[in-house]
């Protein structure tokens, strides 16, 4: 998506000049590509001039919008994901407040970066209080 928005003044991107720049498997890349278009994050085209191009503005892309078409679900345990069924432990797990925690902070954390943020690398990522 960085690349996607650093090359966006040039139309249509091919996937082979992202997995050279990027060196990406370009099979790996159609998979997310195909994922990130159907969601209409991306836009595609075929044959001579094809590839692909952004379909907003690289700062109207939060990265967990992103990473939640790429990668499924951010949650840290599978009873936090959105479709888990009711875990029958979750009134005496120990542990629960501690993933509960985890998950939000990892949705804030991806939800405060958009592509642009990316692109400029203006957030100090050496600063960080972990």
């Amino acid at each position: 998506m960085i690349d996607l928005a650093e090359h966006e003044g040039e139309g249509f991107i091919p996937l082979k000049a992202i997995t050279e720049r990027q060196n990406i498997s370009q099979k790996y890349l159609e998979g997310i590509m195909t994922g990130l278009s159907k969601a209409g994050l991306v836009k595609g085209a075929h044959g001579k001039g094809g590839g692909y191009r952004l379909s907003r503005e690289p700062d109207e892309y939060k990265v967990s919008e992103i990473l939640t078409i790429t990668e499924g679900t951010l949650a840290p345990v599978s009873c936090l994901k959105p479709d888990a069924p009711p875990c029958a432990f979750s009134e005496n797990c120990r542990t629960l407040p501690m993933w509960k925690e985890l998950n939000r902070v990892l949705n804030e954390f991806f939800d405060s970066y958009t592509v642009a943020d990316l692109m400029t690398k203006d957030k100090d990522f050496n600063n960080w209080i972990i």
